[in-house]
């Protein structure tokens, strides 16, 4: 094999990686049908003590950026069926 060769495999493989890979996380495989409404999933939110600065759909996820109870900064995914914290990054 040569280098060329080489470097052309190792460029589809990584071209594939990146392919494979989604910035948003996948919370449910349900149909929006199946979601809670937005209105409830805020209220749900602000139950468990999240203060939102903003609220939106990321993929098949709700997504918040705010604070938690204890003032930190926190980006949150929950599962839009049951309301469950699907992914949390705190600052």
């Amino acid at each position: 094999m040569t280098m060329h060769s080489a470097f052309k495999l190792a460029g589809a493989g990584l071209a594939i990686g990146v392919a494979g890979c989604s910035g948003d996380p996948n919370c449910t495989s349900e149909p929006r049908s199946a979601w809670m409404s937005e209105a409830e999933m805020k209220k749900r939110v602000a139950d468990q003590g999240y203060e939102v600065k903003e609220f939106k759909i990321s993929g098949a996820c709700y997504e918040i950026y705010g604070w938690d109870r204890d003032g930190r900064k926190v980006e949150v995914y929950f599962n839009p069926v049951n309301g469950t914290v699907f992914k949390s990054e705190v600052d």
